[in-house]
């Protein structure tokens, strides 16, 4: 059986979107503890703006970016 160091070394050799495609199916695997209506509208969500995003639909913006615009906002 392969390390894990090793086949995730293979894995991030792959094009991005072969990496993309095993992610989804990665985070599907894994149980989560939610109402499956839920859990089903985030999915959606989430491939909603990941779709977005590879479309140019919206920008994204570095994460660290966003945190200070919410920090504006809830600052008194």
């Amino acid at each position: 059986m392969r390390s894990i160091e090793k086949l995730t070394e293979e894995l991030l050799s792959l094009p991005s979107e072969s990496r993309a495609l095993l992610a989804d199916k990665l985070v599907e695997s894994l149980e989560f503890e939610t109402d499956s209506a839920i859990q089903s509208l985030w999915v959606t969500e989430a491939k909603r703006r990941r779709d977005d995003v590879r479309q140019g639909a919206v920008q994204p913006i570095p994460g660290e970016d966003a945190l200070a615009q919410v920090r504006r906002l809830i600052e008194p």
